[in-house]
């Protein structure tokens, strides 16, 4: 893989994996720049936290429309000027919606976001970061998020799952699926590197990389 010629690498995975912190480190040795998901910005978010069956629709809606508005000003930039890492993959949207809205709200979800998706630039590198369930509980209990507070393990299961068939079918970019379990990259360089030579030395479409391996 020629990081060179990467001008759009997206890190995705579920919430608590790392995706955040390594596409900022990413970002930070590839003299690039981050395109970063909002959360903060959300207003239905930390109410879908405590009423899901309420509050999932127009989260999931607020985050489809703030995603495409940041990748359709990332496209209308000189694509690209200096490599872009983000936290986000616009193709992986429909997993939440699936998981979380019913039927007939799916169905508005879908139009829109089928609408929607053809105007997203497609990556050249896509790293999947996974771990198991009860690592990525760790993981949030440690960085002590109060809105995340009463997500359960059942939901983080349903949640690996789904991003494991999503990106088991995947073929739109390159993917390099990433045992996250063991690894660190943010906290110890050695990690960092092994996994920067990883994905130099990446051939083909798919490729996986566990430490150790």
């Amino acid at each position: 893989m020629d990081l060179d010629r990467c001008k759009f690498i997206v890190v995705e995975g579920p919430i608590g994996v790392g995706k955040t912190s390594l596409a900022r480190k990413l970002a930070q040795g590839l003299g690039g720049q981050t395109l970063l998901e909002l959360p903060q910005e959300n207003p239905f978010l930390e109410k879908f936290y405590r009423d899901a069956a309420r509050y999932a629709l127009p989260a999931q809606m607020f985050f489809l429309f703030q995603r495409m508005n940041q990748l359709r000003d990332l496209a209308q930039t000189d694509l690209f000027s200096a490599p872009v890492i983000s936290d986000f993959l616009l193709d992986k949207d429909p997993i939440f919606a699936e998981l979380t809205l019913g039927d007939d709200e799916l169905s508005l979800y879908r139009q829109l976001y089928e609408h929607l998706r053809p105007q997203a630039p497609k990556p050249d590198l896509v790293i999947y970061l996974q771990a198991e369930p009860e690592v990525l509980i760790e993981r949030i209990k440690k960085r002590a998020i109060p809105m995340e507070s009463d997500i359960s393990e059942a939901y983080l299961v349903r949640l690996c799952e789904s991003y494991s068939r999503f990106f088991y079918h995947y073929e739109t970019a390159p993917l390099l699926t990433v045992n996250a379990t063991n690894l660190n990259p943010i906290d110890r360089d050695d990690d960092f590197n092994l996994l920067a030579a990883r994905i130099k030395n990446m051939r083909g479409k798919r490729d996986f990389f566990n430490l150790g391996d």
